[in-house]
């Protein structure tokens, strides 16, 4: 009796893993197939429209634009026929990518960023009401840890974004500066704590925010740009000048982040936006 148990218990687990070796693996969607469910989803624009007097780092001049052809004639400074500009912008212009070398010699500039950088799952660490209570405000770690006690850990590889609604005072320079009568601008911006977790703990890819700098206001007012220096530093690339952060989720969104490739470029102008779940 014993022989013959042995013997159905090896014939069973014979079975098994003969089961498991050819059980057919899940079929994984064409692209076609997720075309089709993306293109039925929500897209939120996260990109400011540049023009001339939008809102930029003080130190930078203001666009220039010239109409080179008009569709009409007497319009355009070289003729007519179509509707042609020529445009003069620094490469931190509107919502803009800053890669590496913006600030750190020899590493990646705008060409080399990975085209699979450039979309990722987005977390958006919503610190507004924080803000609204105190523009100085910089985010925490307990942001941080509250945003993982409701969704788990932040997911590697993802674009983070951090949700002020700065953006809210587009596109008004001043209001944007937050300057006091000492000349001290009053906006908020990240923490070293919380960049150095993002990206050496969760290894993210990116981040993003609404203001123009990185650094917090007070710090900026004394040309200390610490914060952004790291980010840049660990050969990660970031994006200034978000909109819209209150209309996508903290979780389950995905954010395409596209911008040209400029040979060398320092940064330029992107165009960003969220897929909703």
């Amino acid at each position: 009796m014993l022989k013959k148990i042995f013997s159905l218990s090896l014939i069973a687990l014979l079975l098994i893993a003969f089961l498991s070796g050819c059980a057919p693996k899940p079929k994984e969607p064409s692209l076609m197939e997720i075309y089709a469910v993306l293109k039925n989803k929500q897209f939120v624009d996260l990109t400011h429209a540049f023009h001339p007097g939008i809102p930029h780092w003080p130190g930078f001049p203001d666009e220039k634009r010239t109409t080179l052809y008009w569709y009409e004639e007497g319009k355009g400074t070289l003729g007519s026929g179509f509707y042609a500009e020529e445009f003069c912008h620094v490469g931190q212009w509107g919502t803009h990518v800053d890669p590496p070398a913006h600030f750190i010699k020899g590493l990646r500039t705008v060409d080399q960023i990975d085209v699979k950088e450039m979309i990722l799952p987005l977390v958006v660490i919503d610190i507004h009401e924080k803000v609204a209570q105190n523009p100085d405000y910089t985010v925490t770690m307990d942001d941080v840890k509250a945003w993982e006690a409701k969704y788990g850990p932040i997911p590697e590889g993802a674009f983070v974004a951090l949700r002020t609604d700065w953006s809210k005072r587009w596109p008004d320079m001043a209001a944007m500066r937050n300057e006091d009568m000492q000349g001290i601008a009053h906006y908020p911006g990240w923490s070293m704590e919380v960049l150095k977790y993002l990206y050496e703990e969760r290894k993210i890819t990116a981040s993003g925010h609404e203001t123009t700098d990185t650094d917090p206001g007070i710090a900026t007012s004394k040309g200390d740009y610490s914060l952004e220096a790291y980010i840049l530093n660990t050969n990660h690339f970031q994006i200034e000048l978000l909109t819209n952060l209150d209309k996508v989720p903290e979780y389950g969104a995905l954010v395409v982040v596209a911008f040209p490739k400029p040979k060398d470029g320092s940064g330029f102008p992107a165009r960003v936006f969220a897929i909703l779940p």
